[in-house]
C-alpha cells in the first residue's frame, strides 16, 4: 500500500505528500510538531486532490486481487458484541473493504479508547493490504450518534441549517472529522442531503438542514468541505431524497410519487451540490420509485443510472444499510449481488457479510455477475480509500474543537417567540420540566457559564416542548413548539452540551440568539435575529 501511495504521490506531484502519518491518538499516531493555529473555516489544506486522481493506482491494486478479495472489496460489514477481535476476524477472514462501528460494538458510556480498541484491532489485522481498510460510522450528530460519550457531542444538521453560516459549518464539521479520525475512523456516513417536509417526515426530520433546497444545498456543501479538510470520507444521503416521504425505510419501503426527474429542483439539488463539493460517496436510499414501487432504489438499476446521469457522478455509490426493513428478505447474500449488479459500488451492512462475499464470488463464477462490473466497483472503492489516506496526511490539526461547536450553538439558537436578546438577563433559573438526562446536562453547562440552578428562582425554564414555563427550550423538531404559550420560546434542535451552554449564556445576557427557523412552522412568525 505504501509503495503504491508513494507512486501516486510522484505521479500527481503532490506538494507535501508524506507517508506513515496518523492523527494524534489514533493507532500508531503521534502529535505533529508543525501544527499551526488555524482560522476557523479558512484552514483547508490546498494540496488535497480529487478522488479520481487515485483511480490508476487503485486499478493496479484491484488487478492483483483474487476472486475472494475482489468480492470482499465491495462489502462493509458489522459484527455482534463488543469484542474487537471479532471485528478484526470478520474483516480479515473475508477480505472485506472494512467495517462500520455501531453502538452495540461499544460498552455503555464508551470512552475514546473503547472506540480505538475496535478500530485499532481491525486496522492491525488488515495491515498487510495494499489499500487502507475502511472504518466507518453513522455519526451525524443529534439522534444519530453511534459513538455516544466517546466522540464530540454534535447537534443534527438542522442546527447547522438554523445557523446558515457555511464557514462556521465547515469549521465545526472539520473539528468533528478530526475527532473521528483520532478515534481511528476513516469515514462518517454523513451529511444528510435530504430536504425535509417537517413534522410528517418520519425518518429524517432534524437530520436534514431544513425544508429549503438552497439552504440544504449550502449546508451540505459546507459540511462535505469540513469532512474533507479533516481527512475523513463523507457520504451524501439518501439519494434520490427521503425527506419528503412519510414512511421510515428502517421499517418498510417508502414510495415516492415523483420520479427522479420530477424531484430535480427540490430533492436532487443538495446531491448536485454535494457532487460539486467533491463528495467521495453518495448513499443510495431504500426508496421505491414510480414504475418500481416494490423495488428499493438500492437494488434498482434505473435508479443508479439516473444518479450517474443526473449528477454526472463517477465516485462511490454506497447502499443504505441492507439489513433494514425496506429491503425484501431473501437468501443470505443475494441482496448484495443484486445491489452490485444494479450499480452499487459498496454494500453497507448486509445481514451476513460472510454470506455476501460467498454469494458475490459464486455469482462471479457462474457469470450471474459481470466481472467488469465488480472490478469497476472495487476500483472506485480502493481509489476512495487511497484518497482518504492522502487527505488525512495533509489535514491541518485544529485545537479549538469546543470553541467551534460553541460558536455554532450560539448561531443556531433560534427564537420562536420572544426577543433575540433576553429582555431581563438573570443569574439563576429553576428547571421545571424535561428528561433527567437533559436536566443534568443543562445544569452542568449552566454552572460552567455562570448561571445558577435554584429550585425557588423567579425565572422558570422547561426543557420540554409541551411544558409551561417562562422559557421553553425545544430539544427536538421546532414544529413541536408551535403550541407553546411561554413568553420566550427557543429552538435548540437537540439536547447537546454546546446548545445548553448557548442557552445559559442567552439567559445571562452574555450572548444573543443567532438562528432562524430552517423550516416553516404553522402559526409561528419568529423574529429575525440575523
Amino acid at each position: 500500500m505504501r509503495i503504491i501511495a508513494l507512486v501516486a504521490c510522484a505521479l500527481l506531484t503532490l506538494t507535501g505528500c508524506t507517508m506513515g502519518s496518523a492523527p494524534a491518538g489514533a493507532p500508531g499516531g503521534h502529535s505533529d510538531p508543525s501544527t499551526v493555529e488555524p482560522t476557523p473555516g479558512a484552514d483547508a489544506p490546498e494540496e488535497i486532490v480529487e478522488v479520481a486522481d487515485f483511480r490508476e493506482p487503485a486499478a493496479e491494486v484491484v488487478a492483483g486481487m483474487d476472486d475472494e478479495a475482489l468480492a470482499g472489496a465491495v462489502v462493509i460489514g458489522s459484527f455482534d458484541g463488543t469484542d474487537p477481535s471479532a471485528g478484526a476476524a470478520l474483516v480479515a477472514d473475508n477480505a472485506l473493504a472494512g467495517a462500520i462501528v455501531m453502538a452495540y460494538n461499544l460498552p455503555e458510556n464508551p470512552t475514546p479508547d473503547d472506540v480505538r480498541a475496535v478500530t485499532g484491532a481491525i486496522t492491525e489485522a488488515s495491515a498487510d493490504r495494499e489499500a487502507p481498510v475502511f472504518l466507518g460510522v453513522d455519526q451525524e450528530g443529534g439522534p444519530v450518534s453511534r459513538l455516544g460519550t466517546a466522540a464530540l457531542d454534535m447537534p443534527p444538521l438542522m442546527a447547522f441549517g438554523a445557523a446558515d453560516d457555511p464557514a462556521l459549518t465547515t469549521a465545526a464539521i472539520q473539528a468533528q472529522g478530526e475527532d473521528l479520525r483520532g478515534l481511528g475512523l476513516t469515514a462518517d456516513f454523513a451529511p444528510t442531503a435530504d430536504v425535509t417536509i417537517g413534522a410528517r417526515d418520519a425518518a429524517i426530520n432534524v437530520r436534514s438542514a431544513g425544508d429549503d433546497p438552497a439552504l440544504v444545498s449550502g449546508t451540505v456543501e459546507a459540511a462535505i468541505r469540513g469532512y474533507s479538510d479533516a481527512g475523513i470520507l463523507s457520504s451524501a444521503k439518501h439519494f434520490p431524497g427521503h425527506g419528503a416521504l412519510t414512511d421510515d425505510s428502517h421499517d418498510t419501503l417508502p414510495v415516492s410519487e415523483k420520479s427522479i426527474a420530477d424531484m430535480d429542483e427540490r430533492d436532487i439539488a443538495p446531491f448536485r451540490a454535494a457532487v460539486a463539493a467533491g463528495v467521495p460517496m453518495v448513499m443510495m436510499g431504500h426508496i421505491g420509485l414510480p414504475g418500481s414501487e416494490d423495488t428499493p432504489a438500492s437494488v434498482d438499476p434505473d435508479a443508479y443510472a439516473e444518479l450517474r446521469e443526473v449528477l454526472d457522478y463517477d465516485g462511490v455509490v454506497v447502499t443504505d444499510a441492507m439489513n433494514m426493513g425496506a429491503v425484501p428478505a431473501g437468501p443470505r447474500g443475494a441482496e448484495s449481488v443484486e445491489a452490485i449488479r444494479a450499480g452499487a459500488d459498496l454494500v453497507l451492512l448486509p445481514p451476513d457479510a460472510q454470506a455476501s462475499v460467498g454469494a458475490l464470488r459464486e455469482a462471479l463464477d457462474s457469470g450471474d455477475l459481470d466481472r467488469e462490473r465488480l472490478v469497476e466497483a472495487a476500483e472506485r472503492v480502493v481509489a476512495m480509500q487511497l484518497w482518504q489516506e492522502h487527505a488525512a496526511e495533509l489535514a491541518v490539526t485544529v485545537d479549538d474543537h469546543t470553541a467551534r461547536i460553541d460558536a455554532l450553538a450560539e448561531s443556531a439558537l433560534t427564537v420562536v417567540a420572544g426577543e433575540c436578546t433576553f429582555a431581563e438577563p438573570v443569574e439563576e433559573v429553576a428547571v421545571v420540566s424535561g428528561e433527567q438526562a437533559a436536566i443534568s446536562a443543562f445544569t452542568a453547562q449552566a454552572e460552567e457559564n455562570g448561571l445558577s440552578i435554584e429550585a425557588n428562582a423567579d425565572t422558570t425554564v422547561a426543557l420540554d416542548e409541551g411544558a409551561s414555563a417562562d422559557v421553553v427550550y425545544g430539544t427536538r423538531g421546532p414544529w413541536r413548539l408551535a403550541g407553546s404559550r411561554a413568553d420566550t420560546v427557543l429552538a435548540g434542535y437537540d439536547d447537546y452540551d454546546a446548545g445548553f451552554g448557548a442557552l445559559a449564556r442567552y439567559l445571562t445576557g452574555e450572548t444573543d440568539a443567532g438562528g432562524a427557523l430552517p423550516v416553516e412552522v404553522d402559526g409561528v412568525e419568529a423574529p429575525d435575529c440575523r
